[in-house]
């Protein structure tokens, strides 16, 4: 039996970055606020204070933080001809749960993606020709302008805490930051972390081969701050438990130590945990969301949650899968091309090879999320060539080791015996004089990469599981070849004893974990005949419907997506307080 509760101004679903953010602007605009987390409480003092927090068999070997794929996953496949089969544990990404999301594991990159990602389309049919576009390449340009969204960066970026140095403020150009960067309205909040001696060699070589590169921007604190909201952050420690851990010092930004307790000091607002929602609930239309359906994990009690307004932020493939569940929009089908719901796909791709020197010491263990230095030359770069390079997109190319764990952190070189004693030695005698260099590249959208739902496999309430169909196309080999050949050649200016090579991959693997970038499936755009949400991220078809995160992301860049996730989050806050709430309705 359903139990029926008290309709609410706004019902959240998920409680991570954007569900924090919303959260705390629509609970201070008056509006009444409650969230739904599937997951459980989570806080900072309760869970990860030391030495609890640097357990690597339950963070790293268990996935404490992550999705629990016993209650629910995804079937995946390569290709459209192959059948699904259930992920049965995380590897390629890991989708975190109970409050924080994500946000209370991820390792901090945080980037302002600009017009060369929202006008894709566009460009590149103007300055190569539409015929430099293949067929099956179904990117699009997204509704939006960097101009717009800038100022939401902005407030992001003050609010997470990013460590950073601009290289461009209002024009002017530094070559300490990133010299390709969109022009930005100040610098960043923080100045960048301390660079360990791997990163400063990757960029004496990097100089020298004409390339440009710069300290990455990360919300990992350089030192003590207080954000504009007076949410106070600990100067970074340098511990090297990050990713996949909370922070012991307050020093990653996270929505745990930032918006999620403003939110909760406000009486406007409500947090349900261990409150998993089965699907949004619709009118006779089917054009207006009254409320959700949710189960109450700890009971296992049903309970409709009414509400005026309906914000979907969960992990951005949980977003989708609610979708489908939910029946609101068509999915997708690859054949005929009808319907967008799962539609456009996409993820990253990268390589990165190993150095090993006789002659040097890293201090592995000395790390943070963000430590290292990038190079944008084959990314944002305006003036590199894809024309001649052959391919649409690009990617970073990286170096500074962000752990140096015990269990997790071995490396090896080439040839090195599995196991045995000689093993053992091997593993004493690199652990302190490794270091890598990686690409991480872009990923187009492709018309038979995109998500539905699994005919045969369901979870733990009997509902369909989503199935993932993906697989990269000709145009990101090439691309992930061009930057092996360039990380190749980084690394052997840099003369290791020993080396691996970086290679490019043919296919990918659900197996090995390679980001947490998914992107796509309920993808913003100009009209409701090429995408699920406006540049609002407002549904379409149901307009008291908002679906946030980077399931409206077109396409996957090579940069990590948090930075315009957090940013629209804030733009649709706003526009909900100064535009929806007053008269509810279509934005656009």
């Amino acid at each position: 039996m359903v139990t029926k509760l008290r309709e609410t101004d706004v019902v959240i679903v998920g409680m991570g970055w954007t569900g924090g953010i919303l959260a705390k602007e629509l609970a201070e605009a008056g509006m009444k606020v409650v969230a739904l987390e599937r997951g459980r409480m989570r806080t900072p003092a309760d869970d990860f204070a030391v030495p609890n927090i640097r357990d690597e068999l339950r963070y790293t070997n268990r996935n404490d933080l992550m999705m629990n794929t016993a209650q629910d996953t995804l079937t995946v496949r390569n290709l459209v001809k192959e059948t699904a089969l259930p992920m049965r544990r995380l590897g390629s990404f890991l989708p975190g749960s109970g409050v924080g999301g994500a946000g209370a594991h991820w390792n901090g990159h945080t980037w302002r993606w600009t017009d060369h990602e929202f006008k894709i389309r566009s460009h590149y049919e103007q300055t190569y020709g539409k015929s430099f576009i293949p067929d099956d390449m179904t990117i699009q340009d997204w509704g939006i302008s960097y101009e717009e969204l800038e100022p939401y960066y902005d407030k992001f970026e003050y609010t997470a805490g990013i460590s950073g140095k601009a290289g461009n403020i209002k024009g002017k150009i530094d070559s300490a930051g990133n010299v390709f960067e969109a022009p930005r309205a100040r610098d960043y909040p923080l100045p960048p972390l301390e660079s360990p001696y791997s990163s400063m060699m990757f960029e004496g070589v990097a100089r020298d081969m004409g390339l440009h590169p710069f300290k990455r921007p990360t919300a990992n604190a350089s030192r003590a701050y207080t954000n504009p909201d007076g949410s106070q952050f600990g100067a970074c420690q340098y511990c090297g438990f990050c990713e996949r851990y909370g922070c012991e010092a307050n020093a990653k930004g996270s929505p745990l130590i930032t918006v999620v307790p403003i939110a909760m000091r406000n009486a406007n607002f409500e947090l349900r945990t261990n409150s998993w929602v089965q699907k949004v609930l619709l009118d006779s239309t089917g054009k207006k969301a009254t409320g959700v359906l949710y189960v109450n994990m700890s009971t296992g009690e049903e309970f409709e949650q009414p509400a005026s307004l309906v914000l979907l932020c969960a992990y951005g493939l949980n977003n989708v899968h609610l979708l489908m569940l939910s029946g609101v929009g068509q999915i997708y089908d690859p054949e005929s091309q009808k319907g967008l719901v799962g539609k456009n796909y996409s993820y990253q791709i990268g390589t990165s090879a190993q150095l090993f020197f006789e002659d040097k010491i890293f201090n592995p263990f000395m790390a943070t999320g963000g430590t290292g230095s990038v190079c944008d030359d084959y990314n944002v770069n305006m003036d590199f060539d894809r024309g001649k390079a052959g391919f649409v997109g690009g990617a970073s190319i990286s170096s500074g080791g962000t752990n140096g764990r015990p269990i997790e952190y071995r490396p090896l070189p080439p040839g090195s015996p599995r196991w045995g004693s000689q093993w053992k030695k091997n593993v004493a005698k690199w652990y302190n004089s490794t270091m890598s260099v990686s690409s991480s590249g872009s990923v187009m959208a492709s018309r038979y990469n995109y998500l539905d739902l699994d005919p045969t496999y369901k979870n733990i309430f009997g509902a369909p599981l989503m199935r993932m169909t993906f697989e990269y196309a000709e145009n990101e080999r090439k691309q992930n070849a061009y930057m092996a050949t360039v990380v190749n050649k980084i690394v052997d200016s840099m003369n290791p004893t020993f080396k691996t090579t970086a290679v490019a991959r043919a296919s990918w693997s659900v197996v090995p974990y390679q980001t947490t970038h998914n992107t796509g499936g309920a993808i913003m755009g100009t009209n409701p005949g090429n995408s699920v949400v406006n540049n609002y991220l407002q549904s379409w078809d149901v307009s008291n419907l908002f679906v946030m995160g980077a399931s409206a992301f077109p396409h996957n860049a090579a940069y990590n997506p948090t930075g315009p996730v957090g940013a629209m989050a804030y733009r649709t806050a706003e526009v909900i307080k100064t535009r929806y709430k007053a008269n509810p309705g279509p934005l656009l």
